[in-house]
């Protein structure tokens, strides 16, 4: 009996069908998937509840988010360590993971370890949602933009530097209908769907492109000579930089190049939308920016990334960085179909509904079932069509009557400085309060006070 039981499962795992990733999102150390089906995946470091499978673990391999099954997900967006998703149906989004500064939207800065609606924007119809490091904006159908968390830098576009617990309507945009937002660390950057360009918050490397390197309350209109003749319908944010994309395909990018994340062939800041030279010839499709590296895909399925790479996250198969673009290359010359730049990993789908990652592994953000570093493309062999053992995907099985979800504010943890950290570098969090020398290099090590 124990043989035939065995032989039956195995027929019924055969038998399953295959889902599709639709949609991926790569935060600081963790990733996040959607299949068809309305099936949510997270893998990566867990520690701030980012993964939303009710504990703090990390998990080397995709798992699937169980506690949003039968919610009828449609979008899922990571910020730097919390994670969003939106269901269509329920009008609702979701929040979890580390809520310091409001960026949950939940009304506190506690930790959630498990999906929660965030009450402020039910019943709102919402067609996007971009994540910094500390904030969120979420666009809807009628073009409205809402804000909420981190807004030292006045990166909400609220016209204040006061954080926002909740979700608040930026006033700024009344009479503009906005396509879509992207979010930074401290700034954020918008595309109207007349194509005009808007950038607001933190501006020191001149990542709002208006000219300057000064900060801005309210969304500013970036207007250049090189602009004149050119409607965005496309943006994307890094750490500090920002890419564009023209309706002609043309890419621009300016902000930060400490490090060749522009990809102008230099490492100077640019404070103006500046037009990449290199992929002139090239329709771009679709972009991304991670912490210091950026990922561009092409009308025919090309990809190219340049800028750090001290871990491989730009996948050309070396640790060198790179201020120019170079195309990575797939196995069977793989078009690819989506892009998605973490901090210092990179998630990529292409046309044989084959998952690849690279970069940086130590928490499993990968999802190969291990924590090594990678160079270059390597297949996620359980979200992949192509995968040798199937898919086979654990499930996150959280039972919500078990097990804390919150954790306060006064419970929340401690950073230790690793060895690898800037001497004295000991503030709380280690992040965004606007100077370079707060991000640390290496990995955080957190334990609870």
């Amino acid at each position: 009996m124990a043989e035939a039981s065995a032989a039956s499962e195995a027929a019924s795992t055969t038998a399953a069908p295959f889902r599709p990733v639709l949609l991926i999102s790569a935060g600081a150390s963790h990733s996040v998937a959607l299949l068809s089906g309305n099936i949510v995946c997270s893998w990566g470091r867990g520690e701030d509840g980012q993964l939303g499978h009710g504990d703090a673990e990390d998990r080397l391999s995709p798992t699937q988010l169980s506690a949003l099954d039968g919610h009828e997900i449609v979008s899922v967006t990571c910020g730097a360590d919390h994670t969003t998703a939106y269901s269509e149906s329920c009008m609702q989004v979701y929040s979890w993971g580390w809520g310091d500064f409001g960026r949950l939207g939940h009304g506190n800065s506690s930790d959630l370890f498990t999906p929660l609606p965030i009450k402020a924007l039910h019943s709102l119809r919402v067609k996007q949602i971009a994540c910094g490091d500390s904030h969120c904006l979420a666009v809807t159908v009628e073009g409205e933009v809402q804000s909420w968390g981190r807004n030292q830098n006045g990166q909400l576009g609220l016209g204040t530097t006061e954080d926002s617990l909740v979700p608040q309507k930026l006033q700024a945009f009344e009479g503009v209908s906005i396509k879509m937002v992207a979010a930074g660390a401290e700034h954020s950057v918008a595309v109207a769907e007349d194509g005009e360009l808007y950038g607001w918050g933190w501006g020191r490397y001149g990542n709002l492109g208006l000219g300057d390197r000064n900060d801005r309350l309210i969304p500013e209109k970036v207007a250049t000579v090189d602009l004149q003749r050119e409607k965005m319908v496309m943006v994307a944010c890094g750490w500090r930089h920002t890419i564009s994309v023209s309706s002609s395909g043309r890419l621009y990018s300016y902000g930060w190049s400490k490090y060749g994340q522009l990809g102008h062939g230099d490492f100077k800041d640019h404070l103006v939308p500046c037009q990449l030279e290199a992929l002139r010839e090239s329709f771009i499709s679709q972009i991304s920016g991670g912490w210091r590296h950026t990922m561009a895909v092409t009308s025919d399925g090309k990809l190219y990334g340049w800028g750090w790479n001290k871990f491989g996250q730009v996948g050309v198969g070396d640790n060198v960085d790179h201020c120019s673009p170079v195309q990575v290359k797939f196995p069977l010359d793989q078009k690819v179909v989506q892009i998605s730049c973490g901090w210092r990993h990179t998630l990529a789908v292409t046309e044989r509904q084959n998952v690849f990652s690279w970069g940086r592994g130590t928490n499993g953000q990968l999802g190969h079932g291990e924590s090594s570093d990678r160079n270059s493309p390597k297949i996620i062999e359980p979200l992949s069509l192509d995968g040798s053992k199937g898919q086979n995907i654990a499930s996150s099985k959280y039972d919500p009557s078990s097990g804390k979800t919150w954790v306060s504010p006064s419970e929340r943890y401690a950073v230790v400085p690793d060895d690898t950290q800037v001497q004295g570098q000991t503030s709380v969090t280690g992040r965004g309060n606007g100077s370079e020398v707060s991000v640390p290099e290496g990995d955080v090590k957190r334990i609870r006070v």
